[in-house]
């Protein structure tokens, strides 16, 4: 099933067609962005330049008032193209969307940070750390702030800090112990104290410079304590995350169409005309369709029920746990079955798929995990049949 027929405005349309038709300059450094793992700065400047990071924000800011689900189409347009990119912008994407259209904020910061936004600023938040993992588990981060009259001093370092380095603002997560909860401070990269570690080598998205954020006495004014809870973070359903499995679920349809013209162009010695004669090249294809389609089909019905109610809080939270983990977990068999069809050329270097196979494994370790969606899915249903 084709990603078009869930376009279905004229404004998504639009921006489909633009990413597609600038794939060979997205395209052009990724390989080597890839081996180097050097992040994309040309694609990233390139859609700020273009408008995309601003069109999340309601019209009333400036922005397209871009939804959600018009965002799940244009990052899974951009996963195709260029993974690294599409991931890293779209943590941006995602916490804009979340922050303007639930009002997390208070009015005075949503219009002074909409204003840097329309002048080129990018964010995401750094929550993650070493020792406690994802405060969505619950666990109290180390990162503290401490009062210091009108201002909070933050120390800590955060892990797996996407864009780190191009970056114009940090949403930090910091335990707060006199108040006893967990806060958000919107914190800009020229605060003093603040530092990148340059230590991402990982096997996958390599070029998304995941880096460390080190902050040592970084000093913040309390104006910018944007967030504060004393619950686990996460625990409201956000359709922004759906981000997250729209890219893997571009990176799955890129392997396929990679595949597809593999099979209709490949034609050894041992055979006459093209491998995708061979009858079980095209059972491995039919699987790989058959995978895409229920993926995508269920990551747009999801997108569907939340902008179109009524449907609870809890069941909606965990149809959106429920789309990532189908999503990633059937692109990863995507690009298995699309290097089956392939074979041994798959793993050559020069080729993408290789790529495609590492950078989809990091979808298993972007939230939510797959423990925690099934562990709501079997509560559910114990809770249904008492």
């Amino acid at each position: 099933m084709s990603r078009d027929l869930f376009v279905k405005t004229e404004f998504q349309k639009y921006w489909v067609d633009k990413l597609e038709s600038h794939k060979d300059l997205l395209q052009k450094h990724t390989e080597e962005n890839d081996i180097n793992s050097q992040f994309p700065y040309e694609n990233i400047n390139w859609l700020i330049q273009e408008g995309y990071t601003k069109m999340v924000l309601p019209k009333s800011f400036g922005g397209d008032g871009a939804t959600a689900e018009d965002i799940i189409i244009f990052q899974e347009t951009l996963g195709k193209i260029d993974s690294a990119t599409a991931l890293a912008i779209g943590w941006h994407m995602g916490v804009v969307g979340q922050v303007y259209e639930d009002k997390l904020w208070n009015q005075s910061l949503l219009d002074e940070f909409a204003k840097e936004i329309l002048n080129g600023a990018v964010v995401n938040r750094a929550v993650s750390e070493a020792d406690t993992g994802s405060p969505t588990r619950g666990a109290r981060p180390s990162t503290n702030a401490k009062r210091c009259g009108e201002s909070y001093k933050i120390n800590g370092v955060k892990t797996f800090t996407s864009m780190s380095k191009r970056l114009t603002h940090f949403l930090v997560g910091a335990y707060i112990p006199e108040q006893e909860a967990m806060g958000f401070f919107l914190v800009p990269k020229e605060a003093v104290g603040l530092s990148i570690a340059d230590n991402w080598n990982m096997v996958g998205m390599r070029a998304t410079e995941s880096h460390d954020l080190v902050l040592d006495d970084v000093i913040v004014h309390e104006k910018y304590l944007v967030e504060i809870s004393k619950g686990p973070r996460g625990s409201k359903p956000n359709l922004w995350m759906l981000h997250i499995p729209a890219v893997y679920l571009g990176i799955a349809q890129a392997a396929r169409d990679y595949a597809i013209d593999f099979a209709n162009e490949y034609s050894p010695g041992s055979i006459e005309g093209v491998i995708a004669d061979i009858p079980a090249v095209e059972h491995n294809i039919g699987n790989m369709e058959l995978e895409l389609t229920s993926a995508r089909h269920y990551l747009y019905s999801v997108a569907d029920l939340y902008m179109n109610p009524p449907i609870t809080e809890e069941r909606i939270d965990i149809e959106i746990g429920v789309a990532k983990s189908i999503v990633v977990n059937h692109a990863i068999k995507i690009i298995d079955i699309a290097m089956r069809i392939v074979g041994a050329k798959s793993l050559e270097m020069e080729r993408p798929l290789q790529r495609y196979y590492r950078d989809v494994r990091a979808g298993l370790h972007n939230p939510p995990m797959d423990d925690v969606t099934l562990s709501k899915l079997a509560k559910k249903a114990l809770n249904e049949r008492k």
